[in-house]
């Protein structure tokens, strides 16, 4: 089982033609995953988005930035770690590849004028079990680039770290 989120290099294969990139490949890592789902977003400069998880129906999920730069940000959600509520910070560019276990909330930060990420995630959406905590939630104290935010209505109603010891029993 995945502890913690995992950064990877993935090598590229360039060519006159342009590149061929393996993202995922079962061999390379230890751990057990069946994708279920793959989906894509698009932000512009300085839209952060997260920090998502769900409550039930959790989602370990592989992401690759196919175009932009971000910096990426989990938090983990599992009571029982003893690294629970560590912030993990990651900035991703073309060619990394970012493995998230699913007991942590994630969010990004769009650093480049545009960022296409790619996810690839063992379990579908639940809108029901949706949750999330505030990107700039004074406990957990991160440190974003920019700072006028775009961010979205829904984002902005999440809640705060506390409120998530307190009321969320366990991922």
């Amino acid at each position: 089982m995945l502890k913690s989120p995992i950064l990877s290099n993935n090598k590229i294969f360039k060519d006159k033609r342009g590149f061929f990139q393996e993202i995922f490949k079962k061999t390379n890592i230890n751990f057990k995953l069946f994708i279920k789902f793959t989906a894509m977003s698009y932000s512009k400069k300085n839209v952060i988005r997260g920090l998502h998880f769900q409550k039930k129906n959790k989602q370990t999920k592989i992401i690759t930035i196919i175009k932009g730069k971000v910096l990426d940000i989990c938090v983990n959600l599992k009571k029982t770690s003893k690294n629970f509520g560590k912030i993990y910070k990651f900035i991703l560019t073309p060619g990394k590849v970012l493995i998230i276990p699913n007991y942590y909330a994630h969010g990004f930060e769009c650093l480049s004028n545009e960022a296409y990420l790619l996810y690839h995630l063992d379990n579908y959406r639940d809108k029901i079990n949706e949750s999330g905590i505030l990107f700039n939630d004074k406990n957990l104290k991160i440190k974003w680039k920019t700072k006028s935010p775009i961010i979205s209505k829904r984002d902005k109603k999440l809640m705060s770290f506390k409120n998530f010891k307190d009321t969320v029993k366990t991922l």
